[in-house]
């Protein structure tokens, strides 16, 4: 570290501010070079080339008055040549300031078509009796050399421009002591395409001085000029050798333990660190220097990387019309992100908040224009509709006549549907069995429903109207025929209700992190995550399955608490306290993924089951009898709705959500909950 800081100033001191405003005079000049300064330099290069050649073959013993006249002859036959190809190959039509291997690549055909043809018309001269050229002094293969010289310092030219930029730049961190040395974590792809990155851009002011990696067979070598100095247990070292400020971990792939782990042994160092997105949400892109974040909870409850088909994806929904419902919400928006990769030919964003719509329109408009389509065009229209009115739905319909529907679309609070039941029938259960319907009416082949965990042997009202609306979708899938199926996931990080957003916010306001018990554990997923799995499922659909993910193990909400206090720098029970709150009406202190007596059945991706036992769940006149839970839910009659539930799903429990405190019920519900006990309650 001290010597970090002693070659910085003995750069300073070298370096003065005359010094520094001249150097970067020149480069900024340089860097203002154009294909017509360019052309000056070619003509220069092509004059003078001839003479170097010779000069070097002759080893500086030139006889000017012998070798003047043959000089001439061939400088003015070479650079015919050379211009000519160089007009064929638009040399001078390339932007030279974001020079790539392209235009590499593009100089050494250049090259390769200027040698062969100086060699032919070279031999083809020497071969005739031109006493007063007297060409057949020049060496044999004089053109060779000559060209390839030449094509040299035109292609050193050429790249001077993205050199005297980087070295304007790096000049001018120097001289402002604003770069901070910067270890990444991860030699593989990501970590490489990083420290290009940021060598192409130094005035983010992150440095990259070194690679740390695990795979022992690269250590001691050298990627970008950045030596892979060990593995994970060598960073307290090369952060004193080297005097590390930054450390970016650049593993996506990289599992939340890894992540743990490494981020224990950036603490002790006490050096700030960084991370970037997981493989889900960087899927079909390009790590870039704006995926440099802050590590956060998702990044230590990342698994391991799923490997996904992301061809037949791709083959599902390119060119393909998609409708999302609720696409201004977590899941839904995400659907968005991930399809426009897919290349759909138009995507309908429709949902009840105009908000929310107009956020993430706003959101994609920006990452369509940034994206490759090869020429192809991805149409977005959004579209305000409340579900429950399916004479809106078909208006829609008839308006972007879809080829696949996602509904994502719906009320998820527990709690909060608790107070509200009517809400949740009747967004929940009318408004998925009328997009159903009207998919139906328009002949959609392919329909895909997000569900919940919380409809497996749901005791909340939510849980069970999920569970409904899984039953409607199979009901169609066995009518028609068609591909309709549902996917179940846990609890989304990330989204509007996670507890993680909850717990940021008591930390910004000084805590406490408020938790309902202290054994509550829930099945976790990321929304990327999530959302790559859901689209993997719906193209392995045949018609009426209901998917559920591997949501690996479960995680204690305490923990998650703890996680997120270490992650701000504070110290629990100092800084900040937990506080247990009980349990509210409806919550489950387990959720349940995988029942007891329930058939799964595995798919070819080791990460997505079918739960066979409710796919084949068939219900005599399912539809009208939904159709009266409905009417109850809109007039309101709570006692007729709830029976109105069980009778539709034996396996509804309220009983078992013993965490309702009688004395806070209202007259109402003491009703319901008496009748779901199937007892008498006093109700004074």
């Amino acid at each position: 570290m001290f010597l970090t800081k002693l070659n910085k100033i003995m750069v300073k001191q070298y370096f003065s501010d005359v010094h520094i405003v001249l150097i970067k005079y020149l480069l900024d000049k340089i860097g203002k070079l154009r294909n017509r300064h360019f052309f000056v330099i070619d003509l220069i290069i092509v004059v003078l080339s001839p003479l170097l050649t010779l000069y070097i073959i002759l080893d500086q013993q030139i006889n000017f008055s012998e070798y003047l006249l043959p000089l001439i002859s061939v400088t003015i036959l070479f650079a015919i040549i050379k211009f000519n190809i160089f007009y064929f190959f638009g040399l001078y039509r390339s932007y030279w300031k974001k020079a790539s291997i392209d235009d590499m690549t593009k100089l050494i055909f250049i090259a390769l078509n200027s040698a062969l043809l100086q060699y032919i018309m070279f031999t083809l001269l020497k071969s005739f009796s031109f006493g007063w050229l007297e060409l057949n002094i020049l060496p044999h293969f004089f053109s060779i050399i000559e060209c390839f010289i030449a094509l040299t310092l035109v292609a050193i030219s050429r790249f001077s421009i993205r050199l005297s930029q980087r070295s304007a730049e790096r000049f001018y961190l120097i001289k402002n002591f604003r770069s901070a040395n910067t270890l990444i974590v991860g030699a593989g792809d990501a970590g490489v395409n990083m420290a290009e990155e940021l060598q192409r851009h130094p005035k983010v002011g992150l440095i990259p001085v070194a690679f740390v990696d695990d795979n022992k067979d690269k250590h001691g070598f050298r990627i970008r000029g950045l030596e892979v100095k060990g593995g994970r247990e060598a960073i307290p070292q090369i952060v004193e050798q080297y005097g590390i400020k930054k450390i970016l971990i650049a593993i996506p792939s990289a599992p939340g333990l890894v992540i743990r782990e490494i981020l224990e042994i950036c603490r002790q160092v006490n050096v700030e660190t960084f991370t970037m997105p997981g493989l889900f949400e960087i899927v079909g892109g390009k790590v870039t220097i704006d995926h440099i974040r802050k590590i956060e909870i998702e990044d230590l409850l990342r698994r391991e990387a799923i490997q996904t088909d992301v061809e037949k994806v791709s083959n599902f929904l390119t060119g393909k019309k998609v409708l999302i419902t609720g696409a201004g919400g977590s899941i839904g928006g995400e659907l968005c992100r991930q399809i426009i990769n897919v290349y759909p030919s138009e995507i309908l964003l429709l949902g009840h908040g105009e908000n929310s719509i107009f956020e993430i329109e706003f959101e994609l408009r920006e990452r369509i224009s940034k994206i490759i389509s090869n020429g192809r065009v991805i149409k977005l229209r959004s579209r305000i509709a409340d579900l429950r009115f399916i004479d809106r739905l078909e208006n829609v319909f008839n308006e972007f006549n879809p080829d696949v529907v996602i509904h994502a679309a719906a009320h998820k609070h527990v709690p909060l549907m608790e107070e509200n039941p009517s809400e949740a029938i009747t967004n929940n259960v009318l408004g998925t069995k009328n997009l159903v319907e009207v998919s139906l009416k328009f002949n959609i082949k392919n329909f895909v429903l997000i569900s919940t965990d919380k409809a497996v042997n749901p005791t909340s009202i939510m849980g069970a109207s999920k569970r409904l609306a899984e039953m409607i979708v199979r009901n169609a899938a066995i009518s028609s025929g068609y591909r309709y199926c549902a996917v179940r996931f846990g609890n989304v990080l990330g989204s509007r209700g996670s507890v993680v957003k909850t717990f940021r916010k008591q930390l910004e306001k000084g805590g406490p992190l408020t938790v309902t018990h202290p054994d509550i554990v829930r099945y976790l997923i990321t929304i990327p995550e999530a959302v790559q799995l859901v689209l993997q499922a719906s193209v392995l659909g045949k018609g009426g399955e209901i998917f559920m993910l591997d949501m690996g193990e479960p995680i204690k909400i305490v923990d998650l608490a703890k996680d997120l206090i270490k992650l701000s720098g504070l110290v629990e029970g100092k800084d900040i306290k937990i506080v247990f709150t009980g349990l509210r009406p409806g919550e489950k202190l387990y959720e349940e993924l995988f029942i007891k007596g329930e058939s799964y059945e595995k798919t070819v991706h080791e990460k997505i089951f079918i739960a066979r036992n409710s796919s084949e769940t068939i219900i005599e006149n399912l539809i009208p009898r939904i159709e009266s839970l409905i009417r109850s839910a809109q007039t309101g009659n709570y006692t007729e709705m709830l029976q109105g539930l069980m009778n539709l799903l034996p396996e509804y429990s309220p009983e078992k959500n013993n965490i309702y405190n009688l004395e806070k019920l209202t007259l109402e519900n003491k009703s319901l909950f008496a009748l779901s006990l199937n007892k008498k309650v006093s109700l004074f």
